[in-house]
């Protein structure tokens, strides 16, 4: 039963998010310490596409070198714009809520964005940084 459900599994993935279009971001951590991440929302094109907000345990995750996929969908060839918005706590108790933007542009075959969230001391402020995978 287990192999007929992978099949099933796979069979749906390639049918829901052809690989020639597909687009997935992933979300880790810089500095474990830093952050005590609250919730983070993405947006592509200005629309938003997806939004977390976090568990003490999802939070223990990330800091133990956890990746976490935020979002998976299918984007037609060409210019983008993704918007990553998160609140957090930092080290020194502050709350904030920072925005970041990054450009990129949609080629045939798989696209993966890995967004880094950091915030090194004295003052903690949040950095976002985007990477993108080939």
């Amino acid at each position: 039963v287990f192999l007929r459900s992978q099949t099933v599994y796979e069979l749906e993935e390639s049918v829901l998010y052809p690989v020639d279009t597909q687009v997935a971001v992933f979300l880790t951590l810089e500095k474990k310490e830093g952050l005590d991440l609250d919730s983070v929302e993405l947006y592509l094109n200005g629309t938003p596409v997806a939004s977390h907000l976090y568990t003490d345990r999802e939070r223990d995750s990330l800091k133990q070198g956890g990746v976490q996929r935020l979002y998976i969908g299918n984007l037609p060839h060409g210019s983008h714009r993704l918007k990553a918005v998160l609140t957090a706590r930092s080290a020194n108790e502050r709350f904030v809520r920072r925005g970041a933007t990054h450009q990129f542009r949609k080629r045939p075959g798989e696209s993966r964005i890995q967004l880094t969230l950091d915030a090194a001391a004295p003052d903690y402020e949040p950095v976002v940084s985007f990477r993108e995978w080939k």
